[in-house]
């Protein structure tokens, strides 16, 4: 088990680096975003490439922010149902949710883009727009991105399993051997 903590916190620091580094991308595109509007409106220039850099820009926040909101638990959950149910509960739906939903989905989905990546790698796809970027950079993102995010459900996954919990309940594994004594 020890050997299964130390891979849940090397994937736990990959993914808080890669999350550092999102943030600078929100910003850069946010400078992005008003230069191509000052640009449009004072002059009168406008740049395909700088509009599609926006948007790729979103598209790596979302596809590889994705394993960082879920390490520190900023994803999307049904908190007023979630925290009405007692840790033991809380435990066995995220162990289950992460078990049946998220890595299965997050496995296919990684799976059926990669072809959608190579073809556009391949054919080295290039934007219909004027001056227009190269596609398969972005595409590359969706496999990745649910990569990362599997990789960082199986990190979750060790911590629950080892009792130190993905979401402060450690007090709730099965066989309550990591119960605190408020808990029991």
């Amino acid at each position: 088990m020890q050997w299964l903590r130390s891979v849940s916190r090397a994937i736990d620091a990959c993914t808080e680096r890669l999350g550092r580094c999102i943030r600078w991308l929100v910003l850069l595109s946010v400078l992005v975003a008003a230069f191509s509007a000052l640009g449009r409106r004072l002059f009168g220039v406008g740049s395909n490439a700088l509009l599609e850099s926006q948007w790729y820009m979103l598209a790596g926040i979302v596809l590889l922010g994705g394993s960082y909101a879920l390490l520190h638990r900023t994803h999307l959950r049904v908190d007023a149902l979630y925290l009405k149910y007692p840790a033991r509960v809380r435990w066995w739906f995220d162990v289950l949710t992460l078990l049946l939903i998220v890595l299965p989905v997050c496995v296919f989905i990684a799976w059926v883009s990669w072809p959608y990546f190579i073809e556009s790698l391949n054919m080295q796809e290039v934007s219909s727009a004027p001056g227009g970027l190269t596609r398969w950079p972005v595409k590359l993102l969706i496999p990745l991105g649910f990569l990362l995010l599997s990789l960082q459900a199986l990190s979750e996954l060790i911590k629950l399993a080892s009792g130190s919990g993905a979401s402060g309940h450690a007090d709730a594994s099965p066989a309550g051997t990591h119960a605190t004594p408020a808990a029991r």
